[in-house]
């Protein structure tokens, strides 16, 4: 592994107006019906690839398609099933977005105005803004960089551990800034983390109230919680495990841990169904004013190719049929998270499985939008736009390229 530069600079790309004027130019009234037999296909290879078991749920109106392979409990052999919880990792950073905007819309916090007029310990350079922070364009280095470069003893140091929101950014602040504020995107769990501590100081709320008052409470998401920092899932769940990076070593059960290195940048629990529910509810104006949630859906590229674009809190892909869809990708400890939906929100697909530290698992998963948002893709490559076939990098330790 080594550490890569991922910084994507802002200008000269024509995708950024095209998308700014119309977030939500494509929906699902023209889209085919979605190719399950290449779902089926997809979480067979991520199986073969190493992932314990993989469920997608595809959900259109009245219309749900519920595919799952593998196990969600090797010790048991237990069947995985569509409707198991488990921790979605940087698919958090959505609903800790969505509590800020809502916050920006009751007039509490200027997205434009520096973070730190914010905050009770100031970040090193007061340019920073909460746009900067939600559009991780910050210049904030990643802490998880350094705490799991190493990925298994650097999980086992901290999986019973808390922090405080000032710990992890501390040790964020300990490194020079990546680039000046604003001028370049390179994801950070570290900009979601000072979000956390800002919605909390303005508020005097613990984000775990925020939301389930504003979100998991009014979308009715009954298997969405945020338990930090208790280390166990309640329900019915699909175990997490960690490949070791001396591959010959066998898998390290990863489901019970505090979360605490992530907290709101994420350490959130779900399940599919309430992940559809709760992009498309986002998409379609039921979370947020139109003209907040224009601008979550304003997205500028991320990839040389323009084919992924992040907006605030909020990931978008161009696929090879030509439908954008909105949503975000979580990698945590044991589970890698593919949870999107259409512009509209009537079409809504997550995949999961139930490994990390495999990025050729994660790009396989990548797959599944393309089958579900394209349908029939035997004819055309449905493999992710914009992997990285040498190396990938994730939403943990994104700095660090894995193989």
């Amino acid at each position: 592994m080594r550490i890569k530069d991922v910084s994507v600079m802002l200008a000269g790309s024509t995708l950024v107006a095209t998308l700014a004027a119309s977030p939500a130019v494509a929906d699902s009234t023209s889209l085919p019906t979605p190719d399950t037999a290449t779902v089926r296909s997809v979480q067979k290879t991520a199986v073969a690839q190493g992932a314990p078991g993989a469920l997608t749920r595809i959900d259109e109106g009245t219309t749900s398609y519920r595919i799952v392979t593998g196990e969600a409990d090797t010790g048991n052999h237990t069947k995985m099933d569509s409707g198991r919880r488990f921790r979605v990792g940087s698919v958090s950073k959505t609903f800790t977005a969505v509590v800020l905007m809502q916050l920006a819309a009751e007039g509490r916090v200027d997205l434009d105005a520096p973070a730190n007029n914010y905050l009770s310990k100031s970040l090193p350079d007061d340019r920073i803004t909460v746009r900067h922070l939600l559009s991780h364009r910050s210049g904030l280095y990643d802490y998880t960089n350094d705490m799991f470069y190493y990925t298994v003893p650097g999980f086992e140091a901290v999986r019973n551990k808390v922090f405080t929101y000032q710990d992890l950014i501390d040790l964020s602040t300990a490194r020079p800034l990546n680039n000046a504020p604003g001028a370049a995107y390179r994801y950070s769990n570290t900009n979601f983390v000072v979000l956390g501590q800002l919605i909390e100081n303005i508020t005097g709320t613990p984000m775990a109230t925020h939301y389930q008052q504003r979100i998991f409470g009014p979308l009715r998401l009954r298997s969405t919680a945020y338990v930090h920092p208790q280390t166990t899932i309640s329900g019915s769940f699909a175990r997490g495990y960690l490949r070791q990076d001396d591959t010959t070593l066998p898998l390290v059960d990863s489901t019970e841990q505090t979360v605490s290195w992530g907290q709101s940048a994420g350490a959130v629990i779900s399940n599919a169904v309430d992940l559809n529910r709760f992009f498309s509810s986002l998409v379609s104006g039921k979370l947020l004013p139109a003209e907040h949630l224009k601008q979550m859906m304003t997205m500028v590229p991320v990839t040389a190719d323009g084919s992924q674009s992040y907006g605030l809190g909020l990931r978008a892909r161009k696929l090879s049929c030509g439908t954008t869809v909105y949503g975000h990708t979580g990698t945590v400890q044991g589970y890698y998270t593919y949870a999107f939906t259409t512009a509209d929100g009537t079409r809504s697909m997550t995949s999961l499985a139930n490994t990390s530290n495999n990025g050729t698992v994660n790009t396989t998963l990548g797959a599944t939008l393309e089958a579900t948002f394209c349908g029939d893709t035997s004819t055309k490559d449905a493999s992710p736009h914009g992997s990285d076939t040498v190396g990938s990098t994730e939403d943990i330790a994104p700095q660090v390229v894995r193989h």
